[in-house]
């Protein structure tokens, strides 16, 4: 059986998990590859960061220090945008892939309660979309998970080097 069948007998469910992996990929490469370049983009950015507050007419170094902060922090919640669609995806996948184990189980009962079990094959093709399902859950969620924590610590990863570099400047 090759993947596409496993996807149609997983139904409805599998096209949802299908559509929400091809997403979650999507928003996880293209972070990956804006973390990367903005990373190598610090020193540009910091003089950017740094031209703002010097357009505060701010003396005192305490305030000075806040500012370059909160400019580094504005910026960095800006570039995590989408972040959160990984988590979800990586958090909803196996409520999905359990959602379909339990109609594929209910359907395996509704079945079996008019075919008897005569013929277990009916009762089998139910209880293989709970099954697929299941895997098509897990298989959504894992890489996701991982990705996700990957991408938090490249985003710390560049936060850090951020505020070094624009501290360095301003002080």
């Amino acid at each position: 059986m090759n993947l596409f069948e496993y996807i149609r007998q997983g139904g409805l469910i599998m096209y949802i998990l299908v559509l929400l992996n091809i997403i979650g990929f999507a928003v996880m490469v293209t972070k990956f590859w804006l973390f990367n370049k903005e990373k190598n983009n610090t020193g540009f950015l910091a003089d950017e960061i740094k031209g703002r507050i010097n357009n505060t007419n701010e003396k005192d170094m305490t305030a000075l220090i806040e500012i370059a902060k909160q400019e580094v922090s504005a910026y960095i919640t800006q570039v995590e945008k989408g972040l959160n669609t990984v988590k979800i995806i990586a958090s909803i996948s196996p409520l999905l892939g359990l959602l379909g184990t339990v109609i594929g189980v209910l359907v395996a009962f509704q079945i079996m309660s008019k075919q008897g079990l005569t013929d277990p094959s009916y009762f089998a093709n139910g209880i293989s979309m709970a099954l697929i399902t299941t895997v098509g859950g897990m298989t959504v969620a894992i890489p996701h998970f991982v990705g996700h924590s990957y991408l938090l610590g490249m985003l710390d990863g560049l936060e850090s080097k951020l505020e070094k570099e624009v501290l360095s400047r301003v002080l």
